[in-house]
């Protein structure tokens, strides 16, 4: 049967299952009684036509002819039944088998030296053969040549033999991993400029001759598609777009090529997972090689004439022993021609990672930009990872804290000691409301606030908000309202303390109820019946203000001094909306009867956040370790709560990207945030044209002409709009401030340097889980004709029904003329008119 297959364009035909015919025209559809009865109408009438209409005598041609006639009316009848031949077939196609090959930047590195790398690691470590092994580690490994030059090597040389193993049995098609994109698919018509960009993007479509598009030729014209200019590695991100656009049921496997140096998108084991093919890595590159770094690690804030540290890490590969220089200096954002020296140190490689501190004293505000250098050793086929920059705001401002309580407590008595003394908040930097206190200490005592409801200037300069144990009846609507406002709008911090006497219950019918982490009880009383100690989460570990060790050990001890609590104010639930649970009762259970009770927790609110704490028993943190601890504590939660946005009266008019490094070629979202002296949004009414103006200067080429922008209001009180940037380098955007009569400023960075240059060797741990993980094997590229013995061929079972329309066949055209032309000889023959 295979001719049939043959004629009906089916490859790999084996075995035939069947047919049918069916009749595709709506009045035929469960009715082919009228279909019968149609016909023997039509073979009647041409009977009827010769035996009435025809003269002469009855002769066995007139019955001919009258059968003829009968014959041809009956198949128009049919004609226009439409029918359908449906045919049922199984074949055995060759299964897939994709290639996917690396197009990001760090596959142009030039290797420094041969690397003679036979170490594969694989789910059973294959090995090559000696021949395979030798002549590849020769022509794939030469000095000088690019990693993607290696691949090509080891395409159009030895492994020719191996490609048409592979090609006898499987569908091969080369890919492409294109950015955090996906994958482009590599063809031959697209090399030629033949077939459409629809076939070449579909690998279960055939063009043309089907066997020819996957020969060995077409494979290595496909190659010559293959650009290695991405800028990342997004491994994981290719797979799941190979799931995801170009799935099919016959995938033997992926042969995936590829030095692995992952540093965008999903995780690629998960993604490979998903894929549910085995994934056979051919690793490219070094799996050690001679190579500096350096890391810097700096405060996200600093003061103005406070020291702080700055801890430089240089990490070396394959150096140890060896003499080199780490400087680090630092210069304002938008003028590196302005850069200070801030100090340089000579360091021997003594181990793997090597921390080196330096103390700095800011004296000047604003945005700096540290730099920290390494000098590069001979042998590095990378030196891009030798420079680090980090961003820091140096402020010459303080932190303004409102502590809000009814009567004096433990815990209001020490966070008020505490951050007199802090350097960012001071004394200046704290300010409370006692609903106890005499009201003439409120008005004569800088310390005290005179009123809960501040006016809005005043209020909205807050940058984080202590509330503690208040009655219902003193929170004003308006100090809820301008609370919700504060946080959510411009992205203060709140932290609720929960106290004995009045309980957080009290909230239950403000405004202030929907920013809570938790749902409170309006009739809720306090706990105290047995002590207890607090058990931590283990997503505690991921908030800086709730790690108070540097080890595991400090950590336990840290918070082991709280020692237990003896009471706390239990709530109804967990808020499920952004809240993170910190530290929970032991034992106690909220009203599901599951989840433990909260302690501490803290929830995303708008742009702000809110921390509720169930005791306002803080204070037991100095019970053996003085303010050690509890400092830690405070300091870290009110940094985080009070620096994640513009502070004090800056908050009036903000200007921010959505990212401070970007890559050439991406786009830029700026977007400012205007008010006018009373924290009320600007409108395009209130200002000229209806838009903020503003410049772009690129620092890197002075003498430069600043680039004009507008900026439009996309709503009242923000602006925002979106920049193409081509060039490399710093840029600083200056945005005029309609009310002050003056720019504020900030920068950015356009990398000209790809982060595939960062690295140097491949990522040996990503390839062999890659393998492993998903039953494949992991190779080094000298092993490459190893794959044609390992990948195994499984056998598929693919049915296919073909569909043909008789009506519109030639066949069917072709029998009708035929007839007809029968009949009219046969008319002309007899002397019939």
């Amino acid at each position: 049967m295979s001719w049939l297959g043959q004629i009906l364009g089916i490859t790999d035909f084996s075995e035939f299952e069947g047919g049918r015919i069916s009749f595709g025209a709506p009045w035929v559809q469960d009715r082919l009684w009228l279909l019968v009865l149609l016909c023997g109408i039509a073979s009647t009438a041409g009977v009827l036509w010769y035996v009435y209409l025809q003269n002469g005598p009855w002769t066995k041609a007139k019955t001919l002819l009258a059968a003829l006639r009968g014959t041809v009316l009956s198949l128009v009848v049919l004609i226009l039944a439409e029918p359908i031949l449906e045919l049922k077939f199984v074949s055995s196609p060759k299964p897939w088998l994709w290639v996917l090959l690396d197009g990001s930047e760090s596959m142009a590195i030039q290797d420094e030296a041969e690397v003679n790398d036979t170490s594969s690691s694989s789910s059973d470590r294959p090995a090559a053969d000696g021949s395979a092994s030798s002549g590849s580690a020769a022509s794939g490994n030469s000095a000088g040549a690019t990693r993607a030059d290696q691949v090509r090597n080891i395409f159009q040389e030895e492994a020719q033999a191996s490609l048409k193993a592979l090609s006898e049995k499987f569908r091969i098609r080369l890919f492409s991993m294109v950015d955090s994109q996906g994958v482009r698919v590599l063809s031959a018509e697209q090399e030629t400029g033949e077939g459409s960009s629809r076939e070449a993007n579909n690998p279960a479509k055939t063009t043309r001759d089907p066997e020819a598009q996957y020969s060995v030729e077409a494979l290595l014209k496909s190659l010559g598609g293959w650009q290695t200019k991405g800028d990342v590695s997004a491994h994981g991100a290719a797979l799941d777009d190979l799931a995801r656009r170009h799935a099919t049921d016959h995938l033997a496997g992926v042969v995936v090529i590829s030095d692995f140096d992952q540093n965008s998108g999903p995780y690629a084991v998960a993604s490979a997972k998903r894929l549910g093919a085995p994934i056979f890595a051919v690793g490219v590159g070094p799996v050690s090689a001679r190579d500096l770094s350096v890391d810097l690690l700096v405060p996200p804030t600093m003061k103005k004439a406070e020291t702080s540290t700055i801890s430089v890490t240089v990490r070396q590969r394959e150096s140890l022993g060896e003499n080199v220089t780490v400087k680090l200096s630092v210069h304002p954002a938008g003028a590196e021609s302005q850069s200070k020296l801030v100090g340089s140190r000579q360091v021997n490689l003594s181990a793997a990672s090597l921390p080196v501190e330096f103390p700095y004293l800011p004296d000047q505000a604003g945005r700096m930009v540290f730099v920290a250098e390494v000098e590069s050793i001979p042998g590095e086929s990378v030196t891009e990872n030798n420079r680090v920059t980090r961003d820091v705001t140096v402020i010459d401002d303080f932190l303004r804290l409102m502590f809000v309580e009814y009567e004096p407590t433990w815990e209001w008595r020490f966070i008020k000691e505490v951050f007199h003394r802090d350097r960012l908040v001071g004394m200046r930097g704290f300010r409370t409301y006692l609903r106890s206190a005499d009201p003439v200490v409120r008005e004569t005592n800088d310390l005290f606030l005179p009123s809960l409801t501040l006016p809005r200037n005043e209020f909205f300069q807050t940058d984080v908000i202590f509330l503690g144990d208040m009655p219902a009846s003193a929170l004003t609507t308006r100090f809820c309202e301008l609370t919700r406002e504060f946080v959510g709008q411009f992205g203060g911090g709140l932290v609720v303390m929960a106290g004995p006497r009045f309980g957080p219950g009290e909230l239950a019918q403000t405004p202030l109820a929907d920013m809570l982490p938790v749902v409170v009880d309006p009739d809720g009383r306090i706990d105290d019946r047995e002590e207890f100690a607090m058990s931590l989460t283990p997503l505690a570990s991921q908030f800086d203000f709730m790690r108070l060790g540097e080890s595991a050990d400090e950590q336990r001890r840290a918070w082991a001094n709280l020692a237990k609590v003896p009471w706390y104010q239990p709530v109804v639930r967990v808020e499920p909306r952004s809240t993170t649970v910190l530290a929970e009762h032991p034992t106690a259970v909220c009203a599901d009867g599951k989840t433990k009770q909260p302690l501490i927790a803290i929830r995303k609110y708008g742009r702000g956040e809110v921390v509720y704490i169930a005791h306002n028993e803080m204070w037991r943190l100095r019970r053996l370790y003085g303010e050690t601890y509890y400092r830690q504590f405070w300091g870290q939660l009110i940094h985080r709560l009070g620096l994640s946005h513009a502070i004090g009266s800056q908050k009036r008019f903000v200007v921010r990207t959505d990212k401070t490094r970007y890559r050439a070629d991406e786009k830029v979202v700026v977007t400012v945030e205007a008010y006018d002296q009373n924290f009320n949004p600007l409108g395009a009414d209130q200002i000229p044209e209806g838009r903020l103006s503003g410049e772009l200067s690129a620092v890197d080429t002075p003498g430069a002409e600043p680039q004009r922008i507008a900026i439009p209001a996309l709503r009242p009180g923000v602006f925002e709009t979106r920049m193409q940037m081509t060039s490399g380098g710093e840029h600083q955007l200056s945005i005029f401030d309609p009310l002050e009569k003056q720019p504020v400023t900030t920068s950015f960075t356009v990398a000209s340097a790809s982060a595939e240059r960062r690295s140097a060797v491949r990522n040996e741990a990503l390839q062999t889980s890659l393998a492993t993980e998903t039953g494949g094997k992991s190779y080094s590229l000298n092993q490459f004709a190893q794959l044609a013995k390992d990948i195994k061929s499984p056998e598929f079972k693919a049915r296919q029904v073909v569909i043909l329309p008789l009506w519109a066949t030639w066949l069917c055209f072709g029998l009708v003329v035929g007839l007809l032309s029968i009949e009219w000889a046969l008319r002309k023959g007899t002397n019939l008119p």
